[in-house]
């Protein structure tokens, strides 16, 4: 628990801080620079997300790993399989200029929230409801802040750009679905 706990406070409290003390952020990236900002903002990303994978996996293996926070509904792996693709394909739409980013306005954002919410519908595991929940409450306070902020995309909108993010969105799903999931977390999501 130590583990995933630690990783979720970096995690958070990096983007948190991003977030919601905007002007102590404008100061360090003054003082800092925006490439020194920036990696240090990378580096506590990827210790915390280290950190939530080494959790994760740990608490997975251990006598945590059937400690329920709920039942999952009965069927909600079909439910769980949609969300999952739908925020694949959003993600992958945040990095082009297309009519799928204009209409998100925050495609990173919902995809992440489309991702974890899917995997709270199907599982209840304790260490599952941290990692997923912490995500999709990060999620939805990003969209929220960036709404009220009034930050949205602008650029002239291109199929090509939806296209590719359809592709990569169905890719990174195919990946995640046959080779992620039951060769790395030994947990196949069909059979």
């Amino acid at each position: 628990m130590y583990y995933l706990t630690t990783g979720l406070g970096v995690f958070a409290g990096v983007h948190l801080f991003a977030m919601f003390l905007t002007n102590h952020r404008n100061a360090l990236l003054k003082y800092l620079g925006e490439g020194p900002y920036k990696g240090i903002f990378s580096l506590l990303s990827i210790v915390g997300l280290f950190l939530i994978v080494w959790g994760y996996w740990t608490m997975s293996n251990g006598p945590e790993a059937n400690e329920l926070a709920y039942i999952p509904m009965a069927g909600m792996r079909h439910v769980t399989m949609i969300l999952v693709l739908l925020g694949f394909i959003s993600i992958g739409a945040s990095h082009g200029k297309g009519h799928l980013k204009l209409w998100l306005r925050n495609p990173m954002s919902i995809g992440i929230g489309l991702w974890a919410a899917g995997h709270l519908l199907s599982n209840g595991r304790i260490y599952d409801v941290l990692m997923f929940g912490m995500f999709l409450i990060l999620a939805i306070l990003d969209v929220i802040v960036c709404t009220m902020r009034g930050k949205r995309p602008m650029h002239t909108p291109r199929v090509r750009s939806d296209i590719i993010a359809v592709t990569v969105g169905v890719v990174l799903y195919a990946i995640f679905l046959f080779g992620f999931h039951p060769y790395v977390l030994n947990l196949p999501v069909i059979g």
